[in-house]
């Protein structure tokens, strides 16, 4: 039997703001939030799911003893449950003292080669966040975002697909580019202006604003 407190999400008696507001007031409840991600209603499963990533970016330190479950969740066969455990992970990392994701970190952007946009366009996304709780990572997260020039299409992932995922990476490099080398910011540099005559007019003014702000 799920805890009163799932009950009360399924029956849509409490939002997903309460429930995370409740938690706060009381992090016992997190046990039963955690427990509602396997949950066969869909409304709770990822109403709690959603609930845990908002937790995790204002709470790391609270959320961090639980991030082998959220390792787990990137093994989900439903993909939101794999995006948030990405997000959850990324969120994390600013209370990672034991350098677990260091260890998941091929597993973490082996996304990078999913047939999903989606899941490709987050990994990406998260990588500010994560860059900027372990600015050692850099260099490495570098290496692997500037390879999204190369991944393949897929039914799931057209070349217009590629342009987003570009425009997502020109923007997540704008967010940790005074973290890099020289010799990694002239690669980046190449790789944004590379985007700069794009059929795709948002990509072309990420460009922008990107050469506006570091150039």
């Amino acid at each position: 039997m799920e805890p009163e407190i799932l009950l009360r999400l399924a029956k849509k008696q409490i939002s997903k703001g309460e429930l995370t507001e409740s938690v706060e007031s009381d992090f016992t409840l997190l046990p039963s939030v955690i427990a509602g991600v396997s949950s066969s209603k869909a409304s709770v499963r990822y109403g709690c799911a959603s609930v845990l990533v908002n937790l995790s970016a204002k709470h790391p330190e609270k959320l961090y003893s639980n991030f082998g479950f959220f390792v787990s969740l990137l093994s989900s066969k439903h993909r939101i449950l794999v995006w948030n455990g990405m997000a959850a992970i990324a969120n994390l990392c600013i209370a990672d003292s034991d350098k677990k994701f260091d260890a998941i970190f091929d597993k973490y952007y082996g996304f990078l080669g999913d047939e999903y946009m989606v899941t490709v366009a987050n990994i990406v996304g998260n990588s500010p966040r994560i860059v900027r709780a372990k600015p050692y990572l850099a260099s490495k997260v570098t290496e692997k975002l500037l390879g999204v020039e190369k991944i393949s299409t897929t039914p799931h992932l057209t070349e217009e697909c590629k342009r987003v995922v570009a425009e997502k990476t020109v923007e997540a490099f704008g967010d940790f580019f005074d973290l890099l080398s020289n010799a990694e910011r002239t690669r980046v540099l190449a790789f944004v202006k590379a985007q700069a005559d794009s059929p795709r007019a948002s990509l072309r003014n990420e460009v922008q604003r990107f050469l506006e702000r570091w150039v």
